[in-house]
């Protein structure tokens, strides 16, 4: 068992770090002029930093931002234009599903973003765990969830020397520590995530990823080698011109490429006139 002064010396020295050396002046952590954050800014930002390090998504963020400012203009573009700004992040789903969620937000709630968890997850591409990160940050909503670094701080506080941690004794600590929660009440939901997103990041440079430790970590599959890579090149070529085959052949000259293809045809991300493929 944990008592509360474990808990609180954990929160103490969690806010201390941030105060010290937290990532402040992250574009997708700064408010509006109003001081409020757009939901619609932070599920961009959300999606772009799932299995993607930070510094390569600041300047896409901003470019893609600079495309398409609001949730309206992500839908009324076509799909093609919105991979063409994605190429470089990889995992280009990821983009298929923002536009789609654009879209499902001005046709079925207006443009206005739902507050709720469950009609968050109801977005193409938005998990439990987006949906509460959605509306902690957005709304400052005291919603518990659990990602890598989250799990990184638990693990290497409270779990030293464990494995295969389970992802509910996890889900105790994160909601017995929240602020409007189990929480003392010091600072915001939205804080408390920054905070421990930054000193996760801060532990892993330290002391290595401790969310391998969790029941629930998953390694991620080489890149070389894999139909992500085919992929990936098929996207890259035709995100500047339009292709045959054979001109895909010599860019990428895997022999999944005829799959690949017609994967991408399939995904809508493709398609294909008089032998010439190129992006939706």
């Amino acid at each position: 068992m944990i008592d509360r002064t474990q808990l609180q010396q954990f929160q103490t020295e969690v806010w201390q770090y941030y105060d010290q050396r937290g990532r402040h002046d992250l574009t997708w952590r700064l408010p509006d002029d109003k001081g409020e954050f757009d939901p619609y800014k932070i599920m961009v930002s959300e999606l772009m930093l799932q299995q993607t390090q930070v510094n390569r998504v600041l300047s896409k963020y901003a470019e893609f931002l600079e495309t398409f400012p609001t949730v309206q203009d992500l839908a009324v573009a076509s799909l093609g234009d919105v991979l063409r700004v994605w190429q470089g992040l990889g995992y280009n789903r990821r983009a298929k599903f923002l536009w789609q969620a654009a879209q499902m937000v001005v046709v079925e709630y207006d443009g206005k973003f739902p507050r709720g968890q469950k009609e968050l997850t109801a977005l193409p591409g938005v998990g439990m765990n987006t949906a509460g990160a959605i509306m902690a940050y957005a709304y400052d909503v005291p919603v518990v969830f659990i990602e890598t670094n989250i799990r990184t701080v638990y693990i290497h506080h409270f779990f030293a020397g464990q494995e295969a941690v389970p992802d509910k004794a996890i889900h105790e600590l994160v909601e017995a520590t929240l602020p409007g929660r189990g929480g003392d009440g010091q600072g915001s939901p939205r804080l408390w995530y920054w905070a421990l997103m930054d000193y996760g990041t801060h532990i892993k440079q330290l002391h290595g990823n401790k969310s391998r430790a969790s029941k629930s970590y998953a390694k991620q599959s080489p890149f070389e080698g894999s139909r992500r890579k085919v992929r990936g090149a098929v996207l890259r070529y035709l995100s500047h011109k339009p292709g045959t085959f054979d001109e895909l052949a010599k860019e990428e000259s895997d022999p999944r490429l005829t799959e690949v293809v017609a994967a991408l045809q399939a995904e809508g991300m493709v398609r294909e006139e008089a032998g010439r493929y190129s992006l939706a």
